[in-house]
């Protein structure tokens, strides 16, 4: 029974060897003289081309954050503009298609109370007229409301870019 105890001894030994702190392993470095740097005063035009410098950079910083800031400010306007322009004519889109839909639909029913078949061809070709004549109404309109939205929408581009270009130059 002595030889089951040294065993735990040993153990419980190197358990509180463990404990105690260690050294650390690498020696600490040697502490190393402050460099210290030969003082020299910095000739009067040299600092006066520094310092005339840093206003010229701080006064074109202010130019061009005051550009960038009007662009900002001319790109939501534009692009509010572009989508009032936008929605005007998806709503042009739809009463076209609307009333394009009633006519059909109005053809449709006059052509369920034709008594013969030369009335039904009169009615087609007089409702294909209509609606070649209604569509290409339509389209004229259409297209001179596009033409509305992308004038209104380029012309503040270019007068705030050709301003921006002044105000940088």
């Amino acid at each position: 029974m002595a030889e089951a105890k040294k065993p735990a001894k040993a153990a419980t030994e190197t358990f509180t060897a463990s404990e105690t702190p260690k050294a650390a392993p690498f020696p600490q470095f040697p502490q190393f003289p402050q460099m210290e740097f030969p003082r020299f005063e910095m000739p009067a035009a040299y600092r006066e081309l520094a310092e005339k410098s840093l206003a010229q950079a701080k006064h074109n910083y202010e130019r061009m954050k005051a550009a960038a800031e009007e662009t900002t400010g001319l790109f939501e306007t534009t692009f509010a503009t572009a989508t009032k322009g936008a929605s005007e004519y998806n709503l042009k889109i739809i009463e076209a298609m609307r009333a394009n839909a009633n006519a059909h639909f109005d053809f449709f029913s006059s052509l369920m109370g034709v008594k013969s078949p030369s009335e039904a061809i009169e009615l087609s070709s007089t409702h294909a007229r209509k609606t070649f004549e209604t569509v290409s109404e339509q389209g004229k309109e259409l297209a001179s409301l596009a033409q509305k939205v992308s004038t209104d929408t380029a012309e503040p581009i270019k007068a705030g870019f050709n301003k921006a270009l002044r105000l940088v130059a």
